[in-house]
């Protein structure tokens, strides 16, 4: 999946030893802000130094950022991660929340529309002008 939009927030480094390995690592969440009618906000991770020093990401920059969603279990309870795996600079934020992905709401009426509005029996002699 991927979103366009401002970078609006670079929180601070996250670095440690993992326990079953041994090995450090490092990783950095970002807030994207997509523009639109209802602008949306996006918290996403970069994972592992030399992606975070490649993509060099600063406040206030217009990216499309590419990444894959997951989520996993800890203690009964289940979190998204959001990890970007690339990012592209120099393009223009796009209106839609994310490409390639549906439309939230179908058009409304229409020929397009999956299901067209209801027709309600209307009681002759009736004064009242609600639908239902």
């Amino acid at each position: 999946m991927e979103l366009t939009g401002k970078i609006i927030a670079v929180m601070a480094a996250q670095s440690g030893v993992s326990a079953r390995t041994g090995n450090s690592w490092m990783s950095q969440d970002y807030v994207i802000e997509v523009p639109g009618q209802y602008p949306r906000k996006c918290l996403f991770r970069i994972f592992g130094e030399d992606r975070i020093k490649q993509f060099n990401i600063q406040q206030g920059e217009d990216l499309t950022v590419q990444f894959d969603i997951d989520a996993h279990e800890f203690n009964g309870r289940w979190f998204n991660d959001i990890r970007a795996y690339n990012v592209i600079r120099g393009q223009q934020p796009v209106a839609t929340p994310m490409s390639g992905a549906a439309a939230p709401f179908p058009p409304a009426g229409g020929a397009n529309a999956a299901f067209p509005p209801a027709q309600e029996p209307v009681a002759e002699g009736s004064a009242d002008d609600l639908p239902f």
